[in-house]
């Protein structure tokens, strides 16, 4: 009698991109190699991580979407101005609020300049601050287009989830 295989099933794909050994086995992996970036996505999962320095520091960025799980990308939020006085202006006014926990950094190192200031035009790429958790520096990217007209963030300031960061000019 000839035994059948069995063929892999749904349930022996990762069901959690979030799970930590994963995320250290994929650190590791990257030290290994000397890999830059890692971009994996499954289903409505997707996680990212890149080499802050080469080979060394690696800092994460997870994404999810869809009901299940949370966000490690910025929450944009539209809100008022106090430097906007209309109606009509304060409806292209977009907050960036820090997508977790940890310091705020306006700067990459204590003697570079910030990475955006007041007036600063940003693209969806433009990083504008990075966050440090556990140790890990997470790099945040504008993730939309305009120009900066409000910092709400002090350099070396404890954030948590959802604190505003930056006013941004959606008109640019």
């Amino acid at each position: 009698m000839a035994e059948s295989k069995k063929k892999p099933d749904a349930a022996s794909k990762v069901e959690n991109l979030f799970d930590l050994d994963l995320v250290g086995r994929l650190v590791e992996l990257m030290k290994l190699h000397q890999l830059g970036e890692i971009d994996l996505q499954q289903d409505d999962q997707r996680i990212r991580l890149c080499s802050a320095h080469g080979a060394g520091v690696i800092a994460p960025t997870v994404y999810a979407s869809g009901a299940g799980g949370g966000s490690s990308a910025p929450t944009v939020a539209s809100g008022p101005s106090s430097a906007a006085p209309s109606d009509a202006d304060a409806a292209h006014i977009v907050v960036l609020k820090s997508p977790m926990v940890g310091t705020f950094y306006s700067k990459p190192n204590p003697t570079s300049k910030d990475f955006i200031d007041v007036g600063s035009t940003v693209q969806n790429d433009t990083v504008v601050c990075i966050i440090e958790a556990m140790k890990v520096f997470n790099e945040i990217p504008a993730e939309m287009r305009g120009k900066v007209v409000q910092v709400l963030a002090r350099n070396e300031e404890a954030v948590d989830v959802g604190r505003p960061l930056f006013k941004i000019d959606t008109r640019g």
